[in-house]
C-alpha cells in the first residue's frame, strides 16, 4: 500500500532567524541612538555645571562685597577728628599689641598687623566704634590719675572704649584703646590715662568698637576681629566667604579740600608730619573694591582664557594695564585657575566719616 504525506499544502514555511547583517544593523542604530543620548546628557550636565557654578560665585561674591561695604562705610566712625588719626594704638587683651596707626580703613597694613594673604590680593584693616555720643570726641578739662573730666560726662557708661588724644595733631603720639570703669560727673574714669593730657580730646567709642583685618586666604574671605583674638597671627581668621579668588583695592585720594577724588591708587597716607598725615587721610574720602569670586566646580577643560577686569585694572583708561598705580587681577598663583569660572563684583565706597573733619592745608 502507497504511503503518502501528512503535512499538508496549507502548512507556513518554516520561519527563520535574524540574519548577521539584521544584527549589526539593529547595533549600529542602538549605537547612534546611545551616542545621541550621551551627547544630549554632557551638553545638559555641562549647562548645569555652569549654571550652578555661576550661581555659586554670584552667592559668595555678593555676601562678600556687602560684609566689605557694611564696614568701609563705617570706617572712622568714633574718632573722625584731625587730631585721632595716624598715630599708633595699643589695644589691650587678648590682641596685647600695638597697631601702626589709627586710621579709618588701611590697604595692606604692615603683615605685623595683618598677615598677607593669598599670593596678589590685598589685606585691609578697617576701625570704627559703636558709641551715639558726639564722634568728634569731649574735651579733656582736667587729669586726676584715672579720672579724666570732660564737659559730658553723661556720654560714657561703664565698660565702653575710649581714647585719649592731644587737642591737635602730635608727633610721637601714641593711642590707648581704655575701658571706662566709672562715672561720676564730670569724671570719667579710666583703666589706662596714657596719652591723657588737660585740654585733650577723648574719643568714646562704644561698647563695641571694632578693628577688622580682611585678607584672602585659601581661597576665602577671612576676617578676624583684634578685641577679640590676636589677628597677627593668621590662625586666628575666620572664612565667611568661600571660593573668593582675590580681593583688589586702591583709595580714591583727592588733591584739594574742596576737590573730589582725582586719583586711585594704594598709596597710604604717610608722612613725618602729624598734621600733614591728618591732612592726607581727610582728602582720602573713598575706598574702590574689587571682589573675584569662582565657582566651586573644577572643569576639565580650560574655560577662562585671561584673568578678570576691573575699574583698577587700567586706572587711567588708556588701555594699557601695565602703567604705574594698574592693579590688575593676577590670579596665576594657582595653576589651573583657566579650569574655573569667575565673577567680579565691584563697587565704590565712601569713607563717609571722613569729610566732617573739616579743611586742612
Amino acid at each position: 500500500m502507497k504511503s503518502h504525506s501528512t503535512r499538508s499544502p496549507t502548512t507556513p514555511v518554516q520561519r527563520r532567524g535574524f540574519t548577521l547583517v539584521e544584527v549589526m544593523v539593529a547595533m549600529v542604530i542602538g549605537m547612534l541612538g546611545l551616542i545621541i543620548m550621551m551627547q544630549v546628557f554632557s551638553a545638559a550636565e555641562g549647562q548645569r555645571r555652569a549654571t550652578t557654578g555661576s550661581g555659586d560665585a554670584q552667592s559668595n561674591g555678593a555676601m562678600a562685597l556687602y560684609g566689605l561695604q557694611r564696614d568701609i562705610r563705617q570706617g572712622g566712625y568714633g574718632f573722625n577728628a584731625a587730631n585721632a588719626f595716624g598715630c599708633p594704638l595699643a589695644l589691650p587683651a587678648p590682641a596685647s599689641r600695638t597697631l601702626t596707626q589709627l586710621a579709618p580703613v588701611i590697604i595692606n597694613p604692615p603683615t605685623a598687623d595683618v598677615p598677607a594673604g593669598d599670593a596678589n590680593t590685598d589685606t585691609l584693616l578697617i576701625a570704627y566704634g559703636n558709641n551715639e555720643g558726639p564722634p568728634e570726641g569731649d574735651v579733656i578739662t582736667a587729669i586726676n590719675g584715672l579720672q579724666l573730666a570732660v564737659q559730658a560726662a553723661a556720654n560714657y557708661g561703664v565698660g565702653q572704649r575710649v581714647i585719649a588724644a592731644p587737642s591737635a595733631p602730635t608727633a610721637g603720639c601714641t593711642f590707648t584703646l581704655a575701658a571706662v570703669t566709672a562715672v561720676v560727673a564730670p569724671n570719667v574714669t579710666v583703666d589706662d590715662a596714657s596719652g591723657a593730657v588737660d585740654g585733650g580730646t577723648l574719643f568714646n567709642l562704644g561698647a563695641n568698637p571694632r578693628f577688622l583685618a580682611y585678607a584672602v586666604r585659601g581661597g576665602n574671605l577671612t576676617v578676624c576681629d583684634y578685641l577679640a583674638a590676636d589677628c597677627s597671627s593668621a590662625a586666628n581668621y575666620v572664612a565667611i566667604a568661600n571660593n573668593i579668588a582675590s580681593l583688589r583695592a586702591q583709595y580714591g585720594h583727592a588733591s584739594t579740600d574742596v576737590s573730589g577724588v582725582d586719583s586711585w591708587d594704594q598709596t597710604t597716607p604717610a608722612s613725618a608730619n602729624q598734621a600733614t598725615l591728618a591732612c592726607l587721610w581727610a582728602r582720602t574720602s573713598a575706598l574702590r573694591i574689587a571682589i573675584v569670586a569662582r565657582n566651586s566646580q573644577l572643569e576639565r577643560d580650560q574655560i577662562t582664557a585671561v584673568a578678570p577686569t576691573w575699574a583698577g585694572s587700567d586706572t587711567n583708561g588708556d588701555g594699557d594695564s601695565t602703567d604705574a598705580g594698574d592693579l590688575p587681577v593676577n590670579l596665576s598663583a594657582r595653576g589651573n585657575w583657566q579650569n574655573y569660572r569667575y565673577k567680579v563684583f565691584e563697587t565704590i565706597v565712601p569713607i563717609r566719616n571722613l569729610p566732617w573733619m573739616g579743611t586742612c592745608t
